[in-house]
């Protein structure tokens, strides 16, 4: 462990930064923004951890454990946040088990208000199909939203490269939505970059990015995807939606 490491290890656990305003959260952002925007991504995790303590964590959609192996790595022991929708792929769960045997996290799964039987009583069975957006709003946007409460910040393994709705997303950013400052570590990384990481350092990957499946949501809503197109075109496909609304 390096001092760096140990250094926003320390700051991390046991930290009990004061509560702050969403002024207050901006004006610190609005310092480091530009002078982080193309640091390495280790060093924009031990800004975060260092800045914000244990009101920082990692969240995780489980298509590979890239982001919260680098947390994990200048942060043992981070919060790193699944979502469980009751709609996920065998695969994905999996993967989510795996991370948390074989990382140093503290994983934590959360889950919507009602489970997909409740959903279905009282929206009509199958919500994704007749109102895709209101069973996204529902069983991501909305839980994921209250399991942040506690945090002032928050991590995403958000890529510019993954879609042209992502082309300006900032490394440091603020979340208007959530009253959040949003920290993408690996915002600037290319498909290269990513491949090369996770051989490098013998990487989970959700098996289903080998199945055709390179980016992965729910499965009702995921389909697989033929060579050369999009990687997102299996998301929602048909529809005229390309996001679930978490970074809308």
């Amino acid at each position: 462990m390096t001092a760096a490491t140990t250094t926003a290890a320390a700051a991390y656990r046991g930290s009990h930064t004061a509560d702050r305003s969403p002024e207050e959260l901006r004006e610190i952002i609005s310092h480091v923004g530009a002078e982080l925007e193309l640091a390495p991504a280790e060093d924009i995790i031990e800004w975060a951890a260092a800045t914000f303590g244990e009101k920082f964590c990692v969240t995780s959609s489980m298509g590979d454990a890239v982001l919260a192996h680098l947390a994990s790595k200048v942060v043992p022991g981070i919060d790193v946040v699944f979502l469980d929708t009751g709609y996920h792929f065998a695969e994905t769960i999996g993967t989510r088990d795996a991370v948390e045997a074989s990382l140093p996290v503290n994983l934590i799964t959360i889950a919507p208000e009602q489970s997909v039987a409740e959903q279905d009583a009282e929206h009509g069975k199958d919500l994704y199909k007749t109102d895709p957006d209101r069973c996204c709003a529902l069983r991501k946007v909305a839980p994921l939203a209250a399991s942040l409460a506690n945090y002032d910040a928050w991590a995403t393994g958000l890529r510019r490269a993954e879609t042209q709705n992502r082309v300006i997303s900032p490394v440091i950013g603020w979340d208007a939505r959530k009253g959040k400052v949003k920290v993408s570590p690996i915002a600037r990384w290319s498909d290269e970059q990513v491949e090369k990481y996770i051989e490098e350092n013998d990487i989970l990957v959700n098996p289903l990015v080998y199945d055709g499946y390179p980016s992965i949501g729910c499965w009702p809503c995921t389909q697989r995807v033929a060579p050369g197109e999009d990687p997102r075109s299996g998301r929602w496909a048909g529809l005229n939606k390309t996001e679930c609304g978490i970074h809308a």
